[in-house]
């Protein structure tokens, strides 16, 4: 069968299409995985292993807290290392005495340690300690260690240790040492005088070697100690590489870099007769809480003693990835068969975007809820997962609700719904239109020039009633009402004063006084300046009677030679260009308060504009879907007003809509969240529609928190540790994945160029802190006050007073920039979490730099309008 046969079948057998796209995504899945857990092939390892450094606590105990290993415990550690060597190296004779004991009945050899530290009592009962089991069990201590780094840590002088040693060799026949790292022996080559034999430490890892390296500067370091002390016996007390933790400098824990350097260090230590022991048999989680996460996962062997990587063969980094990548893959099977078959009016480039959109979304689900099982985790850490793994699923909530968006506008055929300008109806059969226009406190001439343009309308049948309410100063309304006079009967002017209710009081003042002719109800801004055909080719969709809104976008004019009204111009239009043909394909527009027109007898018969939410609109809007009617969006600038004057003014209007949602959003939950006449798709729009806000909300929180924990990790290390790069990297993906939808999207949509793109994004972005606080404000208030947006520039003030709209914005931003300078002193770049971290603070700083560069545009803006 040709190419084009194959497409032109499957187009007729829409559900097998979708199934064979889903299973197409999900066979990638598989690969991805797959790909990521390439078996690595290091030099096999056949032989004994030279010996191992033994901890014998179990998976949940921890010698800080006095909870030591059964002797039971301990005779099964050393049975499981008697398979693999015949050495084993200890480093305390207090903990666990019966060590040597077992030791010598299963015929293990052990180099005994007495741990020494600044507690110069404990410090003889060790000494003492290694003695007596040392002359009491000579056929298994072979060898004594006396000091375990106390130089390294400065726990005692060299003269002290170099003493304790003496002492040692003068009572014991065995051989005795001191174990420090390389640099030390270097550093006090006395201390070989005192030694039978020299212990060195050497650890590649922390060196910040890259493990391809780290077995030549291993050796390296072996060989310059041979050359210091030539006749000396150097035994290598530990040496390894750590399964998990956190990245340092160009070092990677993993489990495959384990296997790898561990099988190599092998074959090359049998080539050269080195004498090593390998740190450690067995993770220890306690140490994670003493030396940080990694410390936790140097043993070859877990915590559960399961040996982590096979001698022989190829390693595999995960070798449970099967298993998830095919639960990914069923998890994601039903949704993609499900899109794939409900939209395949999209383009199959948009089908194949989003159902892989959706099985990322369900790997990382399977990623994030698997990989803690990798970490010792204590009931604190288990505890911060489960009240985080929720907002993950929300992140991912999101990226799928924006891809959804930027699916649909991209790679559609056609839209669906489309309404256009009609051919103008002749006088006879055009509608009766009552227009009204609410203010308040609105400067007269901008009135004046918006009641000129509604003079001019190319319409026959019309009114225009202007309702000034609560404007205190005669001043303002009076001329108003002098204008309305001479522009003739079509123009009634009403003044309330006291007046309930803000903008939605007003209008309902205006049904109660509009023309009984009227069928339409127009509603504009104070600031609009109308095309004369508004009317006259968009009052034919009200023919239909199923419809009850006409909508046209919320645009503006004379921005192009003001730096601020500019970018706030682009940044309205974007939704309009975009959000609002994505939602008008469900019957789903926000209906906005001005360049709208509603049949009289759907607002009426609904109940009129609700005066319980300061968006009146949007409300009014979603009840109209709610009884049923259609709601036409027409993508047609018919009017233009005024952006915003400054921005305290920007800010305010939109803290206003954001408190505004969440009113409706609680007054209209049952609606929204229950099968009832508004469709799936309304409901959808009307719950998701509001997300991107909610990310805001959340972005403050979180910002909150981040700051708060940032402080805690500079200031009290041993409390705070950095954050597991399992919440980092899905918050990464996001903040890139949104940054990138929104600008396509923007780009494909919006007829602006890249710099007003890039200042439309700021814009957009500074008014992220206003949003989040009145989110947060409209779900735990009833009610705010109605703030009229000033539209004329008001008088500016000096270069400091610029900045106090965004008071806290810059408060925040100062915050986010002291945490990053304190994680760069503190931790720098050495581990791949605390750069992510400091990333993500800088990230988290972009919307409230950009309230602070956007409220000095529009100072400066304003200073040359002035």
């Amino acid at each position: 069968m040709s190419a084009t046969a194959a497409a032109t079948h499957t187009s007729r057998h829409p559900l097998l299409s979708a199934i064979l796209l889903a299973l197409i995504v999900a066979a990638m899945n598989i690969g991805l995985w797959w790909w990521s857990n390439l078996p690595h092939g290091p030099e096999d390892w056949k032989g004994p292993i030279g010996g191992f450094a033994l901890s014998a606590f179990q998976r949940y105990q921890n010698p800080l807290k006095n909870d030591f290993p059964s002797e039971e415990e301990i005779e099964s550690d050393l049975k499981l290392l008697s398979r693999y060597t015949s050495r084993i190296r200890t480093y305390s004779t207090l903990q666990n005495p019966q060590v040597y004991r077992l030791a010598e009945r299963d015929g293990l050899d052990v180099l005994a340690g007495a741990w020494i530290d600044r507690r110069l009592d404990n410090n003889e009962l060790e000494l003492e300690a290694l003695i007596a089991q040392a002359r009491r069990y000579p056929n298994a201590i072979t060898r004594v260690i006396v000091g375990n780094e106390v130089l390294f840590r400065g726990d005692v002088t060299p003269e002290q240790l170099m003493a304790y040693a003496d002492r040692a060799r003068a009572a014991l026949k065995q051989p005795v040492s001191i174990a420090e790292p390389w640099h030390i022996w270097a550093r006090y080559p006395e201390l070989a005088d005192h030694v039978d034999f020299i212990t060195v430490h050497l650890f590649p890892y922390w060196n910040g070697i890259p493990r391809a390296d780290a077995v030549k500067d291993a050796l390296n370091s072996y060989r310059a100690l041979q050359q210091m002390f030539p006749n000396k016996h150097i035994v290598i007390g530990e040496i390894g590489w750590p399964s998990n933790g956190d990245r340092f400098k160009y070092a990677q824990p993993s489990v495959s870099d384990e296997a790898i350097f561990l099988r190599q260090w092998f074959n090359m230590a049998k080539k050269g007769h080195i004498d090593y022991y390998v740190m450690e048999a067995f993770d220890q989680p306690w140490k994670e809480k003493l030396a940080g996460r990694t410390e936790a996962y140097w043993g070859m062997f877990n915590a559960d003693r399961q040996s982590k990587f096979p001698f022989t063969g190829p390693v595999t980094e995960d070798t449970g990835w099967p298993w998830k990548a095919l639960a990914a893959s069923l998890l994601a099977l039903l949704p993609m068969i499900w899109f794939a078959r409900r939209f395949t009016r999209f383009k199959l480039m948009g089908r194949f975007f989003f159902a892989a959109l959706i099985q990322l979304a369900c790997g990382l689900v399977v990623w994030s809820a698997t990989l803690p099982f990798n970490f010792y985790l204590s009931w604190i850490d288990w505890t911060m997962l489960v009240l985080l793994f929720p907002a993950q699923i929300a992140i991912l909530a999101i990226l799928l609700i924006n891809g959804f968006e930027f699916t649909e506008v991209l790679w559609r055929r056609s839209w669906v719904r489309h309404a256009g300008m009609l051919r103008p109806d002749p006088p006879a059969k055009q509608p009766f239109v009552s227009i009204h226009l609410a203010c308040y406190n609105e400067p007269p001439e901008m009135v004046i020039v918006t009641l000129d343009s509604l003079a001019e309308l190319d319409y026959e049948n019309y009114e225009v009633l202007v309702i000034d309410n609560n404007t205190k100063d005669p001043a303002i309304w009076k001329p108003v009402q002098e204008y309305c006079e001479k522009l003739g009967h079509r123009f009634r002017f009403f003044h309330l004063e006291p007046w309930p209710g803000f903008k939605a009081g007003a209008l309902n003042f205006g049904l109660q006084e509009t023309d009984p002719r009227a069928d339409v109800v127009a509603v504009i801004d104070a600031d609009y300046v109308v095309r004369p055909d508004w009317l006259a080719t968009l009052t034919g969709h009200f023919h239909d009677p199923k419809v009850a809104v006409v909508q046209c976008p919320q645009a503006h004019r004379d921005f192009e030679h003001n730096r601020f009204r500019r970018m706030t111009a682009w940044e309205y239009d974007g939704f309009f260009r975009i959000g609002m043909h994505h939602r008008n394909e469900r019957n789903a527009i926000i209906q906005h308060g001005t360049m709208t027109m509603v049949r009289r007898s759907a607002l009426e018969g609904t109940g009129g504009w609700s005066e319980w939410t300061i968006c009146e609109d949007a409300e009014l809007g979603l009840r109209l879907m709610h009884a049923g009617y259609e709601l036409v969006y027409v993508d047609e600038l018919m009017g233009k007003g005024l952006t915003p004057a400054d921005f305290k003014a920007y800010k305010s209007q939109r803290y206003r809509w954001a408190f505004g949602a969440m009113q409706i959003l609680k007054g209209r939950w049952d609606w929204m969240t229950r099968k009832g006449p508004l469709s799936a798709g309304q409901r959808f729009h009307f719950l998701t529609g509001w997300f991107s806000w909610f990310a805001d909300a959340l972005h403050l929180i979180f910002t909150l928190m981040a700051i708060f924990w940032t402080a805690g990790m500079v200031a009290a290390p041993n409390l705070f540790t950095l954050p597991m790069q399992l919440f980092l990297i899905p918050v990464i993906g996001f903040f890139f994945a949104k940054a990138i939808f929104g600008i396509v999207l923007y780009r494909a949509r919006v007829p602006c160029g890249w710099y007003d793109t890039l200042m439309a994004s700021l814009a957009s972005m500074g008014l992220s802190h206003a949003i989040a606080r009145g989110i947060l404000h409209g779900l735990t208030r009833e009610k705010t006050s109605f703030v009229v947006t000033a539209k004329s520039r008001r008088l500016g003030g000096s270069n400091f007073a610029a900045f106090a709209p965004v008071r806290e914005e810059m408060l925040m931003a100062i915050a986010l920039l002291l945490c990053v300078v304190g994680m760069a002193k503190g931790y720098g770049t050495q581990y791949v979490e605390s750069t992510l971290w400091m990333f993500i603070l800088a990230a988290q700083s972009i919307p409230y730099v950009s309230a602070v560069v956007g409220a000095w545009i529009a100072h400066k803006a304003g200073d040359k309008a002035g």
